[in-house]
């Protein structure tokens, strides 16, 4: 098995460069704005555990689509202990169960309250590992659609069971590393790196620069090597037209001031 210090580089790499598909743009605001909503009950989970309150709402959105009648294990009803993998959890109390005294079964179960590295790439480790290692076989060789489903660095391939790898499937659920990036464009979560550091002074400056095609101004060229430097290939002319201003509305969620398409 890989090591965090092995993947550290790729992950945040990755992260640094991940930018959410258009067409599920709306879907992983969905998810993000139902997590920041719940985040006193995670917190409540996560706060004696030393575990980030978004850690665990992102795995509830990923084995339970946030339901809170469900096992955070595996998404199974609380209704009973686990069926499946893994099964009969938790071993102590007796069903029905509440969402927080399974989620925490859960999360000790995989011995997240021992983890002292919250960092971007740390949890990025602990959702592959969660999940498992497979996508990185030499005859597969992807990016994990656990992590990083609804973004650029992922297309298709998945597993439909275990052990059954299928080249052409393609994933219909956000990944975790998306929706962690999708929290921290939000400004929902805050992380120190250099890259969300970016995506703030992004922010900050589109909101100063006017939608001018035809117009050189020099803030314009500065927000447009920011969003190469995130990641989006574009003329760094000084000219905020169409393409700058689709590229701000991706990673923001709304067009440059002064677009007609800005609501």
């Amino acid at each position: 098995m890989p090591t965090l210090e092995e993947l550290r580089p790729e992950y945040e790499q990755l992260f640094n460069t991940c930018i959410i598909n258009s067409r599920n743009f709306a879907a992983i605001d969905r998810i993000a704005l139902s997590i920041t909503g719940s985040k006193v009950t995670y917190e409540a989970i996560g706060k004696p555990l030393n575990i980030p309150w978004y850690f665990i709402g992102i795995i509830h959105a990923m084995e339970c689509n946030l339901d809170f009648k469900k096992h955070l294990h595996n998404g199974d009803p609380l209704t009973a202990r686990t069926v499946h993998v893994p099964r009969g959890l938790p071993k102590n109390g007796n069903p029905p169960f509440s969402f927080k005294e399974s989620a925490t079964d859960a999360l000790l179960h995989e011995g997240f309250d021992k983890v002292n590295d919250w960092s971007i790439a740390g949890m990025l480790f602990l959702f592959e590992k969660y999940n498992g290692f497979g996508y990185r076989r030499n005859s597969i060789k992807i990016p994990s659609p656990y992590l990083w489903s609804f973004s650029n660095h992922y297309t298709k391939g998945k597993f439909s069971a275990d052990a059954v790898y299928d080249p052409e499937l393609v994933s219909k659920q956000a990944g975790t590393a998306t929706i962690l990036r999708r929290l921290a464009e939000m400004q929902v979560i805050t992380f120190s790196d250099q890259q969300l550091n970016r995506v703030r002074l992004i922010r900050e400056l589109g909101e100063t620069v006017r939608y001018a095609p035809n117009i050189v101004n020099e803030d314009a060229r500065r927000l447009q090597v920011l969003l190469n430097e995130a990641g989006f290939p574009l003329l760094r002319d000084g000219k905020a037209g169409e393409r700058t201003s689709n590229a701000y509305k991706q990673l923001t969620g709304k067009y440059l001031p002064g677009d007609a398409r800005r609501k």
